[in-house]
């Protein structure tokens, strides 16, 4: 046989870690030798609700008793419930959803599409540093160039502008005296680096693989008047932001700010079920069909699972649990800075926290960053870092459920990493 005297690592394309996991719990993963790990990654940032969340696995059993999946062009109780709850959860000005999308790049690209079509143009904007997914077009609007480096036939007309990392600021400023240039700048790159023909910018409002950057007060409401002003489409990604992440169901109730379209995904399938959805505003409407399509968008098993999780995570109690987990966290995590100056700077709203580390230089700590995620594992955490392995942060984004008391558990466990790995 092909397989024989083959390791998995030798037949699997991409690499694999020796651990096996067969079992997971609330926030915990269980490996085949029974330890328990607090996975800080919400597996792919995708388990809100946890490992094996009762109420999803309730609605994907009964609901796979009635029907798996059938074409879009029906109607079905399961997607006709989650547009109504989508509409219901996001901001006032967002009346329409396209839920026939499969995963957070094909609901970006949707998104992306919509704006063309309704503006006539073609360009988009991007920020540095800015993941957006790993379809081509997307990996081609990737703010990183690393992303970029293998492929030479990438999706032509985007450009990328400089992102609001304040610690690290492109432009060599300080927030209380910049005036948000790196909004003001992006027009000279339509300018002098584009057609002028812009119909979108696309922006995660917390970056999720680029270091859990956080904008300063007032940059998305400015950037919001930066595209009215130029009648360019703004789309907020918030694949990894949306469904309660920030302790709001949106990061743009968050910040306060209405953009045309938010893409969702991740988060949204409680327990691991896979959806996405493209949420618009009537000037979006009119893509036809045939136009962003996907056999198993609008799933009913996946559809299922995301009305449970939106009935759980919308209600106020479960969005006061994320931001108080989220606050005690990241004031462990100030206390940990006070002890470790390797940490430079801690960020979070919500459950969507990172921690940066720097050499005494002040230069990324980047080696430092990946020795410890990797460590991490033998002291019962899953972390992961930034920028696939390239960035300097490490992330903490458990599932949403995670309580006070394993909250407080995970930082222990961090505490001990810090400790016996730095000491």
């Amino acid at each position: 046989m092909k397989s024989e005297n083959k390791t998995i690592q030798e037949m699997i394309y991409y690499p694999v870690t020796q651990y096996k996991m067969v079992r997971g719990d609330g926030v915990f993963l269980f490996d085949a030798e029974g330890k328990s790990y607090i996975d800080c990654a919400s597996a792919t940032f995708n388990l809100s609700l946890g490992y094996s969340h009762p109420a999803v696995l309730k609605a994907l059993r009964e609901q796979s008793e009635k029907l798996i999946h059938v074409t879009s062009s029906f109607q079905s109780d399961p997607v006709n419930d989650l547009v109504r709850k989508l509409v219901e959860i996001s901001p006032a000005n967002i009346s329409r959803v396209h839920p026939k999308v499969c995963s957070g790049s094909t609901a970006n690209e949707g998104a992306i599409k919509m704006a063309q079509y309704i503006t006539g143009k073609s360009e988009v904007i991007s920020l540095f540093r800015s993941h957006l997914g790993q379809s081509m077009m997307m990996t081609s609007m990737s703010g990183f160039s690393f992303r970029r480096s293998n492929f030479s036939n990438r999706f032509p007309g985007s450009l990328q502008v400089p992102d609001p990392y304040c610690l690290r600021c492109f432009y060599k400023q300080k927030r209380e005296s910049c005036s948000l240039l790196c909004i003001d700048r992006i027009e000279d790159f339509i300018k002098y680096a584009s057609s002028g023909q812009i119909a979108a910018v696309i922006i995660e409002p917390i970056s999720g693989n680029g270091g859990n950057i956080i904008p300063p007060e007032g940059y998305l409401q400015k950037l919001r008047q930066f595209c009215d002003e130029r009648e360019i489409i703004l789309i907020f990604d918030e694949i990894q932001t949306g469904i309660g992440r920030t302790g709001q169901m949106f990061a743009a109730q968050y910040f306060g700010v209405e953009p045309d379209v938010i893409t969702t995904a991740k988060g949204l399938g409680g327990s691991g079920a896979q959806i996405a959805a493209i949420l618009t505003n009537e000037r979006l409407a009119g893509l036809p069909a045939h136009d962003h399509s996907f056999t198993y968008g609008s799933n009913l098993l996946a559809a299922a699972a995301a009305n449970v999780t939106i009935d759980i995570i919308r209600q106020p109690e479960f969005l006061s649990n994320v931001q108080n987990t989220g606050k005690y966290i990241v004031e462990r995590l100030l206390h940990l800075q006070k002890r470790y100056p390797v940490i430079q700077d801690v960020r979070g709203v919500g459950l969507m926290i990172g921690f940066e580390l720097s050499e005494l230089n002040g230069s990324p700590a980047v080696k430092l960053t990946n020795y410890l995620a990797s460590k991490a594992m033998e002291y019962g955490l899953i972390m992961r870092t930034s920028s696939y392995g390239h960035g300097n942060v490490l992330k903490i984004r458990p599932p949403l459920i995670i309580s006070i008391h394993e909250a407080a558990e995970l930082c222990d466990r961090l505490e001990t990493l810090f400790s016996a790995e730095l000491s």
